[in-house]
């Protein structure tokens, strides 16, 4: 009984000590280097201060951002012509937008407020609330991906936008902050990086940047003094290539990302 009760507080201050201290993640490894080789630009409306970018049968849905000019778009990517546009209230901030259930989901910067909308008129059909900023936003068929401008990707609930879980998205260098507009494709989620022309490939289970990839370039010299940062990544699934573009940018691109030279 003695030995059975010795082992037993043994056992208890080992479990108390790992709780204080728990035993650290493993390092991530080292990330991929990959670039953007251009299969082909297109018209981009230099207007479009773009906050959010997806793809969903044929078309791209477009969020635009700044106070009293937010608007969703859906645009034609054979040639970069807005089809159907709807402003927002003149007091949110248009943001991140990803497609689930049906619906285009529209986050709002500071607002507090998820928009939902049909898909077919663009029609606003509801909204669910949210504490915290709204930046990127994507949509794994399971849950939302939610990006707030940290080093956090907050899971939410397709149906409800409740939070479910969240992870903390890390590379060899440490934490890295200033996610912004995201696209998930099954487990992966690229993350456009804010006033930065890199994206970082994450594995959405685990937070490790898997790749990083350099955009820099995409605009000529003349076209970048007019123009943003880089912001907006959707994926085309029948090629497996991805659009993307930026705020204000009179083009959009369609890229396949390659190994680095």
């Amino acid at each position: 009984m003695l030995v059975a009760v010795a082992i037993g507080s043994a056992l208890a201050a080992v479990l108390a000590r790992t709780a204080r201290h728990p035993a650290p993640l493993p390092s991530p490894a080292a990330p991929e280097s990959l670039r953007v080789k251009v299969i082909r630009s297109f018209f981009h409306d230099p207007r479009a201060f773009t906050q959010g970018l997806a793809f969903h049968a044929g078309k791209l849905y477009e969020s635009t951002g700044h106070v009293g000019r937010s608007s969703l778009r859906r645009v034609d990517p054979a040639t970069g012509a807005v089809e159907a546009q709807v402003p927002l209230e003149r007091s949110l901030f248009g943001e991140g937008v990803a497609l689930a259930e049906g619906r285009l989901v529209q986050l709002t910067w500071t607002g507090g407020r998820a928009l939902l909308w049909s898909v077919d008129r663009l029609a606003l059909e509801g909204e669910w609330r949210y504490a915290g900023e709204g930046w990127g936003l994507c949509s794994d068929g399971r849950h939302f991906l939610m990006s707030d401008g940290s080093d956090r990707l907050v899971r939410r609930d397709l149906r409800t936008f409740a939070a479910v879980g969240a992870v903390s998205v890390r590379s060899l260098s440490g934490p890295v902050d200033r996610l912004n507009e995201l696209e998930c494709v099954g487990d992966t989620v690229y993350a456009n990086v804010w006033q930065t022309s890199r994206i970082a490939r994450i594995d959405a289970r685990t937070g490790d940047v898997t790749a990083w990839i350099e955009a820099r370039g995409l605009l000529t010299e003349a076209e970048a003094r007019g123009a943003d940062v880089l912001n907006g990544i959707a994926h085309l699934p029948s090629s497996g290539r991805f659009v993307l573009t930026g705020k204000l940018w009179p083009r959009a691109f369609e890229v396949e990302f390659v190994a680095a030279r």
